[in-house]
């Protein structure tokens, strides 16, 4: 592992998010806070990957985040809106109870984002397999 120096803020300047990619999907799972810099360079990294690999989907894995605040909240929706227009689609699982409601209290709306309880189903959802109803978490809203 490479050695991480301080950057701004104290944020090691050389962390980088894992961009793993699971056949036309691309996953990304976010532990602890996400520093200036880091979300940056995640932001630029999933970019890249969308447009070399041809990935139709990302899934951010936010199970390891203990605590949203708006900063988190912009970047989540900033990414949600770079890979729409990068012709792809952003889930976001492992939301634990606690951040909904933070995010519900500061009135932060993730416009673009699509959410499943678990990894399994937002592959489901990204790669358009029917999704049973014992694998549960997909939320669907019919008119």
């Amino acid at each position: 592992m490479s050695e991480a120096f301080p950057g701004p803020h104290g944020a090691p300047a050389s962390v980088r998010v894992p961009v793993l990619r699971l056949g036309d999907v691309l996953l990304v799972t976010l532990q602890g806070d996400l520093h200036d810099s880091t979300a940056q360079q995640l932001q630029d990294d999933l970019a890249e990957t969308i447009v070399r690999s041809g990935a139709t989907g990302v899934i951010i894995d936010i199970s390891g985040v203990e605590i949203v605040d708006s900063f988190l909240g912009r970047v989540l929706a900033e990414i949600a809106g770079q890979t729409d227009l990068l012709a792809a689609r952003t889930v976001i699982v492992g939301m634990r109870p606690a951040v909904a409601i933070t995010l519900v209290e500061l009135g932060l709306t993730l416009p673009g984002v699509h959410t499943a309880l678990n990894t399994e189903v937002a592959i489901e959802l990204l790669t358009g397999q029917a999704v049973s109803s014992r694998s549960g978490g997909l939320r669907r809203e019919t008119l």
